[in-house]
């Protein structure tokens, strides 16, 4: 086991820790926190992600984006080995693929990475600077790469969601790793310097 890997186990564990009451009461601060800091306007593209057990519930942030009237897309995995994915359009019609999380149908309408105006990134751990340790298998580095080539304007925007519980003093980057534009917990925003 690397040392990623076990620092990825220790957070994970911390993560499963936390009460059902208060991951609930953590997943409803973050959406009052996001809807303070972050603009959800009419029409804004927005990516989200359907939560694992161990994750922040992201419900209560779905329901707030819907609620300001925002267009939301959800990752589907379309290649496994490559460790690629794609943004569906909102489904009814959902599946659970190899790791457990819920997707889209596959023959919903898609958008390309670089249309997305906001997207909302799961995480293992993270930084303040913006640093983020996922889940080890680079979808969203890949997905996102285009935006280490830009110098001045970063669209989409990357916010992660987390528990405090999972920020660490400092995570060594890597030259593929894409970095965040903020952080919210259930303590607070944090705006970021790797992404912007």
């Amino acid at each position: 086991m690397t040392l990623s890997d076990s620092l990825r186990s220790s957070l994970r564990a911390r993560r499963r820790a936390i009460t059902r009451a208060a991951r609930s009461a953590a997943a409803q601060h973050i959406a009052y926190l996001v809807s303070r800091h972050i603009r959800l306007r009419p029409g804004l593209k927005v990516a989200l992600y359907r939560a694992l057990p161990e994750e922040l519930d992201t419900a209560p942030l779905i329901a707030l984006c819907l609620a300001r009237g925002c267009r939301l897309y959800f990752p589907r995995i379309t290649d496994y080995r490559a460790a690629r994915m794609r943004f569906y359009a909102q489904a009814q019609s959902e599946r659970l693929n190899r790791f457990g999380i819920a997707e889209p149908a596959a023959s919903l309408p898609t958008l390309n990475a670089r249309a997305l105006d906001l997207v909302f990134v799961p995480l293992v751990g993270f930084d303040d600077s913006g640093a983020r340790l996922g889940m080890g298998k680079g979808y969203y580095d890949r997905a996102f790469a285009f935006r280490r080539a830009r110098t001045s304007w970063h669209r989409p925007r990357l916010i992660g969601l987390a528990f405090e519980i999972q920020r660490l003093p400092r995570i060594e980057t890597a030259a593929h790793d894409v970095g965040l534009d903020g952080i919210v917990t259930e303590m607070r925003y944090r705006p970021c310097s790797t992404g912007s």
